[in-house]
């Protein structure tokens, strides 16, 4: 449970053990937030399940190991990065308190060597564990989980990003526990999903299914999102000022081919069109709102060559046209006015549209509230992120729906800044 609020972690927690969950593990950041009485009043409301204090415990293992025992933990995980002599003392509380350690192998830097050293040690359970920040990069908790499970037999954990599908992946692979957070945590239903991962671990088959390339599943990520989830992701950075669509419920992913020209010359938007394909946006500045660069006939060549979109950083024209084509176009002004072709101007080089850098290649994602850009270097990162705010929002309306309001459910007032 990486929530904040303890109420919701509960509710979330017993519908999950409704759909199958065996354990319930208080986050860290519910035990930054809420204290130990998040494990206490965790226990209280499920007698029967273990809880799993998520410590993450590098110092004073014994002190902190006493703390989640007295509290209610039936398993107390530290991090494996800490001292030997953190997880001797640890061990030694463990037994005194009569609870169990795992150890969890976040950014140790040989996770095959550490675990190792950590079963000579005694410890119940290690933790194969790549983190959120990790998985938003693309590293991936079964490569080491499969490493690991070789060396040692101590009962070995997968966590990280697990799905359905990527559970039964971990269990095919050798884990005897999977640790699933956002699937779970962040669904509208929250017994169904819990319930969908306990039969997919419970049948334990590998995935067959052919692995999407790196591009592939970034635009399906992104598609599966919305431009404000991304802007949430992206900390408000990346949105288009004063560009809108012009045919409402359209929605367009690709990667940009920029375009440089000046008040209304139309040459090098149209000739950007010949270099331009299915995947691709075409992102104009024009520098103008008073003369349109573009029109209806540059609009039907780019919905017949599959152009995924266009975004234009000045005026547009013959909208009359343009709306039965049904072809997605963002501008920030409509004028009767066009230019000449003078031929200025340049095709894919750096520009600034609606005052934001756009690179060729820089991922460009548009719908009904706006148009954003992603810096191709991060646009993997970005789209994971995105989806989890998709995921937590998805949470946010399903709790809103059963009665309580916005302010209630986030715990607004608690969290306002002091001082």
């Amino acid at each position: 449970m990486d929530l904040l609020e303890l109420d919701r972690s509960i509710q979330i927690a017993k519908e999950a053990v409704l759909g199958g969950a065996d354990w319930i593990e208080a986050g860290t950041p519910l035990i930054k937030s809420e204290g130990m009485d998040s494990v206490r009043e965790m226990k209280k409301a499920l007698p029967g399940t273990k809880i799993v204090a998520d410590m993450k415990t590098v110092d004073t293992g014994a002190m902190e190991v006493e703390m989640a025992a007295k509290a209610g933990a039936d398993i107390v995980a530290l991090l494996a990065a800490s001292d030997n002599s953190t997880i001797e003392d640890a061990l030694r509380a463990a037994r005194k308190y009569g609870v169990q350690i795992m150890m969890d192998l976040l950014t140790v830097p040989d996770p095959v060597g550490r675990s190792r050293e950590l079963e000579e040690l005694g410890v119940d359970y290690i933790c194969v564990h790549v983190g959120i920040d990790q998985q938003m990069t693309g590293k991936d908790t079964i490569d080491f989980l499969k490493q690991i499970v070789k060396e040692v037999k101590t009962p070995v954990a997968a966590a990280g990003g697990m799905d359905a599908a990527s559970a039964a992946d971990a269990v095919a692979s050798g884990a005897a526990i999977v640790i699933v957070g956002g699937s779970i945590v962040r669904s509208a239903n929250v017994t169904e999903s819990a319930r969908k991962i306990r039969e997919s671990i419970d049948v334990a088959q590998a995935s067959t299914a052919p692995k999407m390339s790196l591009e592939e599943e970034i635009v399906s990520l992104l598609r599966s999102v919305s431009s404000s989830n991304i802007s949430d992701a992206m900390h408000r950075k990346g949105a288009m000022r004063g560009i809108h669509p012009l045919i409402p419920g359209k929605k367009i992913v690709g990667k940009a081919i920029t375009v440089q020209t000046f008040a209304g010359d139309w040459a090098k938007p149209v000739e950007a069109i010949d270099l331009a394909g299915p995947g691709d946006v075409l992102v104009i500045y024009n520098g103008s709102n008073s003369i349109a660069p573009w029109g209806g006939l540059a609009t039907l060549s780019c919905k017949i060559r599959g152009i995924e979109g266009v975004v234009v950083d000045g005026a547009v024209r013959d909208l009359q046209e343009i709306r039965p084509m049904d072809y997605p176009l963002f501008s920030s002004d409509v004028v009767p006015n066009a230019g000449d072709p003078k031929g200025m101007g340049e095709i894919n080089s750096e520009i600034v549209c609606g005052g934001q850098t756009v690179r060729p290649g820089d991922y460009i994602v548009g719908d009904d509230s706006g148009v954003v850009v992603i810096p191709k270097e991060r646009a993997y990162e970005i789209a994971r992120r995105a989806k989890e705010v998709e995921k937590t929002e998805n949470r946010l309306f399903e709790e809103i729906s059963r009665g309580k309001t916005l302010s209630q459910v986030v715990s607004l007032q608690k969290w306002e800044k002091i001082g």
